[in-house]
């Protein structure tokens, strides 16, 4: 692997593809985003093992591109994890839609795709959500009030989410939450009352921003319920 100290470098790989993904990732996605993590970023999205990094890598953007020069574009694709997984030397495992997005054009998509695994270069890029602010999912295995459990849609920006607090908006009593799994944040006898997150961002030099969403859950929060944290973070 190349030296990864430059952000802005490519690091030398290999990608392959998940078979049946033409038009969307997989639902069952180790990050926890279920569904979403099918569709978001039009299904361009990816498995990874060495940036999937227990679960912080979930969300993050990576450009890809191949580098055969007969089927491969410049710019290659933009993919979101969503997963973990590995393969045969590889750092990537595309969904069928990104893989084939890598090509100039669908007959070169038809050519790659025929390959099964790539010689690839990658670096992380920042995630734009045009009109999205960050939206907290609330898990189908909450119950209010002894159980909470949520994941973050729309990570913008390139900083990874390394902790999350839930505050009570009266009192500001704070409660640092536990990382269940992939992007699944949890804990067990939230606080009452209306709620309010803060957001650690953080870069691979250290530089840390806690970020507060403008929006609170509510008190009566639901299962399976989406509210928008009326922020957007583009760093």
């Amino acid at each position: 692997m190349a030296d990864t100290s430059c952000t802005d470098c490519f690091v030398q790989s290999r990608a392959s593809f998940y078979p049946n993904s033409d038009e969307k990732g997989t639902d069952a996605g180790a990050c926890g985003f279920g569904s979403f993590g099918a569709t978001i970023n039009g299904g361009d999205v990816s498995a990874s093992s060495s940036l999937y990094r227990d679960g912080v890598g979930c969300g993050a953007c990576y450009q890809v591109r191949c580098t055969n020069s007969v089927y491969c574009s410049g710019d290659g694709v933009t993919i979101v994890l969503t997963d973990q997984g590995s393969g045969d030397n590889t750092d990537f495992i595309l969904s069928q839609r990104a893989f084939g997005g890598m090509a100039q054009n669908k007959d070169a998509a038809a050519s790659l795709l025929a390959l099964g695994v790539a010689d690839i270069e990658y670096r992380r890029v920042s995630c734009n959500y045009p009109n999205k602010n960050i939206t907290i999912k609330i898990d189908e295995s909450s119950s209010n009030p002894n159980y909470l459990a949520f994941v973050l849609w729309f990570q913008q920006g390139r900083r990874d989410i390394t902790a999350v607090q839930l505050c009570e908006t009266q009192n500001f009593v704070c409660k640092l939450l536990d990382r269940d799994h992939g992007a699944v944040w949890t804990t067990t006898s939230p606080p009452s009352g209306p709620l309010s997150l803060r957001m650690l961002f953080s870069t691979e030099d250290g530089d840390d921003t806690w970020v507060v969403p403008v929006n609170n859950i509510p008190e009566d929060w639901k299962a399976g319920e989406t509210y928008d944290s009326g922020v957007q973070v583009d760093q």
